[in-house]
């Protein structure tokens, strides 16, 4: 499979209002605007960065008017601290994922001992008091979100003793609050969970989870109930993190195999699922399950004694660690696979037991968000690679109930991004709505956007791009009049 290495190439050219050539015909319902968060430059100066999780945070918005049938386009980079440095110095001001800074030694070690965190916000968006780019990071930028100029910081740790957020808030609308972990790394790691009212700095704190490892988290599972954060036999060499800011190591450089379990506390290397009662504030249970390694969850929900769990289950940790741009841009790139895999998670006693759903490599889950979160679904929709691509070259439509799978495959080679889903007004069926997403058309050398039916997964409108934009991660459709978003 050729083309896909245009997805991890620097776009440096900045678009603002333009109306884009749509055939097709968008629902009249359909009336807001999809945000996207991802790469954008590859490079600081002369320094190509290393890893996926690296290049410098580039927004895309494309403003849809079903009513008119309209797509208007904007992309700007965020400009964070770390973008700032990069293209005015041409360095590397802070360690990023993978790549190490351009910092004298004492300078690396001072960063790492006050833990002074970059400030790249590449992963997502998030509404809090204003659209504001996100990753794992202590620091969010906020941005006008008509302009995507960058309008200033927010401290996502406010209120919190911790190093950083998640990448992936829930946004929880019965209770109009955001709910995500905080991380502190010592020796091992304290994972706080949190409540934040969405206009406010105002934060309630849950729970509090100390490890004498520092187990790698993305993404969490959340009920009406329950929190679940998925502990992990892979995660972070907090050591080798402190002594690779002498050498020049990076974070994606600590990550390692548990080998003697979570804090070697255990003869197995088992992960572990720790289900957070929200109401009490304490552990309800532990659950062990065989070693997986994950980013991304997809939904969770009670089903009688048990939660299920669903989620893109990989391997081990070489699905961060092969996520080099040198891996990814080549011609034969060796990429992990993951699958969707339920696990079913007892809240009285035993082991998790898991079914795999989905055979990958598929990744970025996505569902009826929020309407059916933390509660029975039927319909999940994924991006899934094919041997030879490091990127998607189709979305999936799978259906939990029946365990059969719709697809949908650009012409000619094009990866297509995200799907995010967006209900229509007043629909009773679950799947009655669209799947918004982007396409890198590797061909015409642009990126489109691209409107599917979510109920037969057909093309019903397209927007032709007016240029070709790096392969993006997480987005979020927000409808007018409406902060509910698209996903966690």
């Amino acid at each position: 499979m050729s083309g896909h290495g245009l997805g991890f190439e620097t776009q440096r050219e900045e678009r603002s209002g333009e109306s884009l050539a749509l055939s097709g015909s968008l629902p009249d319902w359909l009336v807001g605007r999809l945000i996207r968060n991802g790469p954008g430059q590859f490079e600081a100066g002369e320094t190509r960065l290393d890893h996926w999780f690296d290049p410098y945070a580039m927004l895309r918005s494309f403003r849809i008017d079903g009513r008119t049938d309209s797509v208007d386009y904007t992309n700007r980079f965020v400009r964070s601290e770390d973008f700032r440095h990069a293209r005015s110095e041409g360095e590397v001001r802070r360690m990023l994922p993978g790549t190490p800074p351009d910092r004298p030694v004492w300078t690396r070690l001072r960063h790492s001992l006050t833990g002074a965190f970059q400030d790249n916000p590449s992963i997502g968006v998030f509404d809090a008091g204003g659209i504001t780019a996100i990753t794992e990071s202590p620091a969010g930028i906020r941005v006008d979100p008509d302009s995507l100029e960058t309008t200033g910081r927010r401290d996502l740790t406010t209120g919190l003793d911790a190093d950083f957020t998640l990448g992936h808030p829930h946004y929880d609308p019965d209770r109009d609050a955001f709910v995500n972990f905080a991380v502190s790394y010592g020796r091992g790691a304290t994972y706080t969970l949190f409540e934040r009212d969405p206009q406010t700095t105002a934060v309630d704190v849950i729970c509090e989870l100390p490890f004498d490892d520092a187990p790698y988290a993305h993404s969490f599972a959340l009920t009406d109930e329950f929190a679940v954060l998925a502990a992990i036999p892979y995660g972070l060499d907090t050591t080798q993190l402190l002594t690779g800011a002498l050498s020049g190591g990076t974070f994606v450089d600590a990550v390692t195999d548990f080998q003697d379990g979570i804090g070697g506390q255990t003869d197995t290397r088992d992960a572990r699922f720790v289900v957070i009662d929200r109401e009490r504030g304490e552990i309800h249970r532990e659950v062990p399950a065989d070693p997986f390694f994950v980013f991304h969850h997809a939904n969770a929900h009670r089903a009688g004694d048990d939660l299920l769990v669903d989620l893109i289950a990989y391997d081990d940790e070489r699905a961060m660690t092969r996520l080099t741009l040198d891996n990814l841009a080549s011609d034969t790139p060796d990429i992990p696979a993951g699958d969707l895999v339920r696990y079913r998670v007892p809240l009285d006693e035993g082991r998790a037991s898991s079914e795999t759903l989905y055979e990958g490599q598929v990744e970025f889950p996505t569902f009826d968000y929020p309407d059916r979160l933390g509660s029975a679904y039927r319909y999940c929709y994924m991006a899934a690679n094919a041997d030879g691509s490091s990127l998607p070259i189709r979305l999936v439509k799978y259906d939990l109930d029946e365990r059969t799978a719709t697809s949908w495959a650009p012409d000619g080679t094009a990866f297509p991004g995200e799907p995010l889903f967006e209900k229509a007004p007043g629909a009773d069926r679950e799947d009655a709505g669209v799947i918004v997403t982007t396409v890198l058309d590797a061909d015409a050398e642009r990126t489109d956007l691209v409107v599917l039916d979510a109920g037969d997964m057909t093309q019903i409108a397209r927007a032709t791009g007016v240029h070709r934009l790096p392969y993006g991660f997480h987005g979020q459709f927000y409808r007018d009049g409406n902060r509910v978003r698209s996903m966690a």
